[in-house]
């Protein structure tokens, strides 16, 4: 398994951050997504701005705080885990993933590929909170 985390802080409101990372139909700010297809209330497929889908099913929300859901595509499968906290006014969010190969071949990439994932999208969160704010 590759593990890969993320934390960052941000000045604002942990209800704004919250509010944008579990938005499944705001999600113009992500530049590497074309869609989101929310398929139940627990279940979404986002798609990449090449069409590749990747399959999320939503295992625990609790708002404010923490947000986690398993991942699956062709290539890997595993479980993100996203942690919120808010002190004097700065939010700091904790994003962790874990995650397996399904193919051989895949192995050797899979963290490289999650770091530069988490990378711009932390870049593309960036951006939008500037712009709220």
């Amino acid at each position: 398994m590759s593990i890969v985390n993320t934390k960052v802080k941000f000045h604002c409101s942990v209800e704004d951050i919250w509010n944008i990372v579990t938005s499944l139909t705001d999600y113009a700010w992500r530049s590497d997504l074309s869609r989101i297809e929310v398929v139940s209330e627990k279940k979404f497929v986002e798609y990449t701005n090449k069409g590749y889908a990747t399959t999320f099913t939503i295992t625990l929300a609790e708002p404010y705080k923490r947000w986690e859901f398993n991942i699956e595509n062709d290539n890997i499968e595993g479980h993100w885990t996203g942690e919120f906290s808010e002190t004097n006014g700065e939010t700091e969010i904790s994003f962790t993933e874990d995650v397996k190969p399904k193919k051989f071949f895949v192995k050797p990439f899979v963290k490289g590929y999650l770091k530069k994932q988490q990378e711009a999208y932390i870049a593309d969160l960036r951006k939008v909170v500037e712009e709220i704010n």
